[in-house]
């Protein structure tokens, strides 16, 4: 696996000196940290963090509006290339592809060789190359241009999402991880609703059904913004967590969780988690991609009305993304997504028996439960991995390549048997993933609830709990109640670590 030998030995973390969270905030703009290193960021507080969470959830808005856009594209070229759903599934097959190739390969190296930073900055400038291929591909009007253009779409997003998903998860107190990774992908599910909204209204307003040219100044546009975030990453101060970081952080929390260090392949949790994903996304694309054929079906109504409630379905995504992150401050992540997934079962499995406006209000419902679903698989997978957290967090990302197959199978079943027995395939997809949260709530209460009761990143009287500066502080206190100066006293390392 590329990039492995970026991660630390626990020998080596636990010999380094500690520096603070305020060392690492000072060290913000820095281009370059290595992986294997300490820099303080374990333990950085709410405040500390505010900032480079929302320049990265920047992020989130802006693969979230192309989601959002391909879900229309591809009912667009369904009638202007007169091709069938399960070859316009391509489309969702070279976007997503793409996951599956990038976390496991180059990005997933660059996020353990370079850092957050390099790999935010890499992954924009494929995103825009990507873009600007939409230009040749539409003036030719060329299917497999366009594909190409979204496999470097889709292999610039998988890049962002290798370093965005698990930078948002880490930077700052682990026991609102769950909370800020849903919190900052709301504002995906917001770019989710923008653009199927735009591209009815604007992009594809008094147009010619069979014209795409306004494709190329779309993504002309796009291309142009994501330069310039590119360089705006570049002088940005953002910190960076390493998977250093990260194995004393949960060496921290062992009390708690019962952490042991485990190699990669004893990681059950982690591998679990990558299957329930690989099959949730696979199944949320899928009825994405054919929400909009589905209603056109189901109520007989025009595209245009069609795409406007798939604009509802999306809305109620959002939307279930802002409840599911206040929910979490109160209940147990583990135990909001069973329910989640509970709902999802219940009202896909409605959608295929129920036809008319029923049927698409039941599939708008599977939307709005689907909200948090992908962010609480992910933190909850990459729970306790320690110095394997960047690795971990690659393969998640990469079982997001389920979105290559799920669209179409389900178009293939829907050129047989129409839209609402299509939906059969996200069911099964659904299913796999929701025996994910049961194994959870069965065999992994202890460790989640652990990490959730933990107080590191919170401060104290002494100071911030789990910062080295604290403990050097008392430490410093106990050494003077015992008629010790201060100074006399070492630095203060961290216990040795339980070892599997």
């Amino acid at each position: 696996m590329w990039g492995q030998r970026e991660e630390p030995e626990l020998k080596e973390v636990f010999d380094q000196r500690r520096p603070s969270a305020v060392e690492a905030m000072n060290n913000m703009h820095q281009k370059s940290v290595s992986n294997r290193g300490l820099t303080g960021a374990s333990a950085l507080t709410v405040r500390q963090s505010i900032f480079p969470i929302t320049l990265v959830t920047i992020l989130f808005f802006l693969w979230g509006f192309a989601y959002g856009l391909l879900d229309v594209l591809n009912a667009k070229f369904q009638t202007a290339l007169n091709i069938t759903a399960a070859k316009a599934g391509g489309l969702q097959g070279a976007y997503f592809g793409a996951y599956f190739i990038g976390p496991l390969t180059y990005s997933g190296w660059i996020v353990r060789k370079f850092g957050y930073r390099w790999t935010f900055i890499a992954g924009l400038c494929i995103y825009g190359v990507g873009a600007l291929m939409f230009w040749p591909s539409a003036v030719y009007r060329s299917f497999g241009g366009f594909c190409g253009s979204l496999f470097i779409v889709g292999s610039g997003l998988s890049t962002l999402e290798t370093s965005a998903n698990p930078f948002i998860a880490t930077c700052g107190p682990p026991r609102l991880s769950e909370f800020r990774l849903e919190l900052s992908q709301s504002f995906q599910a917001i770019g989710s609703v923008m653009a199927p909204l735009l591209a009815s209204r604007v992009f594809f307003s008094h147009a010619n059904p069979n014209d795409l040219s306004k494709v190329q100044w779309t993504y002309l546009g796009i291309a142009a913004f994501v330069f310039s975030l590119a360089v705006v990453f570049f002088f940005s101060p953002i910190p960076e967590v390493t998977d250093a970081d990260m194995a004393l952080q949960a060496e921290q929390c062992s009390g708690l969780t019962g952490y042991v260090d485990k190699p990669m392949r004893k990681q059950y949790k982690l591998m679990f988690g990558v299957a329930a994903q690989f099959c949730y996304v696979g199944a949320q694309v899928g009825v994405a991609a054919n929400f909009i054929n589905y209603a056109r079906e189901s109520a007989k109504i025009s595209a245009a009305a069609a795409s406007d409630r798939y604009a509802i379905g999306q809305g109620l995504f959002a939307i279930g993304r802002f409840a599911a992150a206040g929910l979490m401050m109160y209940v147990k992540p583990r135990l909001v997504l069973l329910v989640f997934m509970t709902a999802i079962m219940i009202f896909i499995a409605a959608a295929i028996g129920v036809e008319g406006e029923g049927g698409v209000a039941m599939l708008s419902l599977v939307l709005f439960f689907e909200s948090c679903i992908f962010p609480t698989i992910f933190t909850l997978s990459i729970r306790g991995l320690g110095r394997h957290t960047k690795r971990g967090s690659s393969w998640i990302v990469a079982s997001v390549s389920g979105g290559a197959l799920f669209p179409s199978l389900t178009g293939l079943l829907a050129d047989k048997r129409g839209y609402h027995i299509s939906m059969a395939v996200p069911l099964c997809g659904f299913f796999i993933a929701f025996a994910y949260p049961i194994y959870l709530n069965l065999f992994c209460r202890k460790e989640l609830d652990g990490f959730r009761e933990t107080k590191i990143g919170y401060e104290d009287s002494d100071g911030v709990i789990g910062d080295a500066d604290r403990e050097l502080r008392r430490a410093s206190v106990r050494h003077e109640e015992k008629g010790i100066k201060a100074n006399d006293h070492h630095e203060v390392r961290p216990v040795s670590s339980k070892m599997e």
